[in-house]
């Protein structure tokens, strides 16, 4: 099966799925859950060696901590976590997909959009109606259906937690929504 992928039928996090399931790439059978406790050095490793290459924004483990529920992670063969990304629900059916981050040898092959999906699919049961995000890699989401906008179409609650970013108020992310 070297090179074919195998999609699960379900793996939300609801219940235990059987070993195998996840998606397969190369050699390896991702399994995608919601975080744990266990999980948190592994995303803030991964999470903080970008934000160190200015790619994305750094998380704190307290932040990471208390976001834990938002976030989905894909756990390789090996029980390492190689990618992460959080779904925050910001106000009334609007959420934002953010803390998007691969293993860097294991990008382009499925792993963050799998994880969007997966966050598009939660959001979607919840009710949200809108999707958003703010990122560096615009061309990741814009094959995953999302388009550029401008901040200032946002609503003004989507900048409560900005204050406490290092690039304020001189962000450089760029805005764009699910269509």
């Amino acid at each position: 099966m070297h090179g074919q992928r195998r999609l699960a039928i379900d793996f939300t996090g609801r219940s235990p799925a059987p070993a195998g399931l996840g998606l397969y790439i190369g050699d390896v059978d991702m399994e995608y859950r919601k975080a744990k406790f266990a999980d948190i050095e592994g995303i803030f490793d991964l999470v903080n060696n970008y934000a160190n290459e200015d790619i994305m924004l750094p998380r704190s483990r307290n932040t990471l901590y208390e976001t834990i529920r938002d976030m989905i992670v894909a756990v390789d063969d090996q029980g390492r976590v190689v990618g992460v990304g959080g779904l925050h629900v910001v106000w009334d059916k609007l959420a934002e997909v953010r803390t998007m981050a691969v293993a860097p040898e294991l990008t382009r092959q499925g792993i963050g959009a799998e994880i969007v999906r997966r966050l598009l699919d939660e959001g979607s049961r919840l009710g949200v109606e809108k999707f958003f995000t703010l990122t560096y890699k615009p061309g990741f989401f814009q094959k995953l259906g999302f388009v550029t906008i401008t901040k200032e179409e946002l609503p003004h609650k989507v900048w409560k937690e900005c204050i406490d970013c290092p690039k304020f108020p001189n962000c450089d992310e760029i805005a764009m929504v699910k269509v």
